[in-house]
C-alpha cells in the first residue's frame, strides 16, 4: 500500500474499531509454489488472549477456514496478509470548491501480517461459537451454534470440515484517506454529498470522515486544557 504519511492510521484503538466494525476479511498467502492464494472469511479480535487491550499494542485475531483452504494457504508455514476494508467511496471533483480538481476515492483499510497458529479441534469449536454469537447477538431471536441438542450435534459434526487459526499480528499498515488534506469547508461539502441522495451517497463513509476530522479537534481542545 502506498506510503502517505498524512493518511497513516496508527492509533491501535482505531485499528481495533475498524476490525470490529468490518469483520469480513480477505486472507492472502504467497505459497511455496509461488502462487498467490486469496480467501474471504469473517475475522474477530481474540479478546481472550492476555495483552490484546488497546494500550498493549498487541493484536491477535481468530477465524476459521473451510477445508481445503488450509492446504491452499499452507496455514502455519509462512506469513499471511489479512486485509480489512472499511467504508470507502468515490469523491467527485464537483464536490470541491476550487477548480481545477480531479476525482479521488476515500477509504479506510488495514493490512495485518502474521503467521497463523493452527487451533485444536476444541479451540476451533470455541471460535466457531464466538463467530456465531458475534453476529447472532443482533438478531431478535438469536440462533446459537449450540442452542439446542440438534443444533449442537450438527455443529459438532460440520466443524470437522473447518480449520481454526489464531493470527498474532506482527506488522500493521493502515490507512485512513478521508480528505485530511482538504480545507474544512471542502470537507463539509464532501460529507454533505455523501450523506445526500446522489449516486455516490455513502452515510458510512460520511460518518468515518466526521470521526476522522473531529478527532484532531478534540485532541487540540484537550491539549488547551492540559
Amino acid at each position: 500500500m502506498r506510503h502517505t504519511p498524512s493518511f497513516e492510521l496508527t492509533d491501535p484503538a482505531e485499528i481495533r474499531r475498524l476490525i470490529r466494525e468490518n469483520p469480513w476479511a480477505t486472507l492472502v498467502s504467497h505459497t511455496s509454489t509461488g502462487d498467490l492464494v486469496a480467501s474471504h472469511y469473517p475475522m474477530l479480535i481474540d479478546e481472550s488472549v492476555a495483552g490484546t487491550d488497546a494500550d498493549s499494542g498487541e493484536l491477535v485475531l481468530v477465524t476459521h477456514v473451510g477445508r481445503p483452504d488450509e492446504q491452499l494457504h499452507e496455514l502455519g508455514q509462512h506469513e499471511m496478509l489479512v486485509i480489512i476494508q472499511g467504508p470507502h467511496g468515490y469523491v467527485s471533483p464537483g464536490w470541491y470548491d476550487a477548480n481545477p480538481a480531479v476525482p479521488t476515492w476515500n477509504f479506510v483499510t488495514a493490512h495485518l501480517y502474521g503467521t497463523p497458529e493452527i487451533l485444536s479441534a476444541e479451540e476451533n469449536l470455541l471460535v466457531l461459537d464466538r463467530l456465531v454469537d458475534h453476529f447472532e447477538d443482533r438478531m431478535p431471536e438469536p440462533r446459537r451454534l449450540h442452542g439446542t441438542a440438534a443444533n449442537s450435534a450438527y455443529a459438532d459434526r460440520i466443524s470437522a470440515g473447518t480449520v481454526g487459526f489464531r493470527l498474532r499480528v506482527t506488522r500493521v499498515i493502515a490507512k485512513s484517506k478521508l480528505s485530511q488534506n482538504k480545507p474544512a469547508e471542502t470537507v463539509d461539502r464532501i460529507i454533505g454529498e455523501l450523506e445526500g441522495t446522489g449516486p455516490y451517497a455513502s452515510p458510512a463513509l460520511a460518518a468515518e470522515m466526521r470521526r476522522a476530522h473531529e478527532r484532531p479537534a478534540s485532541a487540540a481542545r484537550s491539549g488547551d486544557h492540559a
